[in-house]
């Protein structure tokens, strides 16, 4: 398991998390001249304008910090609207399988997380080899019995 990366790690969907960043800034910029170059926009109508143009730069802002950092310890997962860390032992098998929109995090609870941090939108390689690699440190790392990892 030579070929496993120094922990800790960071995984995230960087050429989405750009566009997203990118786009709030020009839709700030673009929503903020419009509100200064409209003569006609009393002091709170143009505020009322930067408000809006700052409130969706933060939404795509919050769409763009999702991330999967793998450390010693195991694995924080940052979604939207949250953040949980695991231990090794609790992850159970990494999937992304065919049309999947991220990876699926199955727990040893039955349950299964999304990791929005490896997502194949853009880039569909990069979250592949992504998703190969935290399946291998999960492998390398969780404690198992070695007759339930053959089967």
């Amino acid at each position: 398991m030579s070929d496993l990366p120094a922990l800790p790690v960071t995984f995230r969907p960087g050429r989405t998390r750009a566009v997203l960043l990118t786009s709030g800034a020009v839709i700030f910029v673009v929503i903020t001249v419009v509100a200064l170059m409209l003569e006609q926009l009393g002091p709170g109508e143009r505020m009322s304008f930067v408000i809006t143009g700052a409130l969706l730069f933060g939404v795509l802002a919050t769409l763009a910090r999702v991330k999967v950092v793998a450390d010693e310890s195991g694995v924080t997962v940052v979604n939207i609207a949250g953040r949980r860390h695991l231990e090794w032992a609790e992850i159970v098998q990494v999937n992304l399988r065919p049309g999947d929109p991220w990876v699926f995090l199955n727990l040893s609870d039955g349950t299964s997380l999304p990791a929005l941090g490896i997502q194949p939108g853009i880039a569909k390689e990069r979250a592949i080899a992504d998703a190969r690699t935290l399946r291998a440190l999960a492998e390398a790392r969780s404690i198992r019995d070695p007759e339930q990892r053959q089967g």
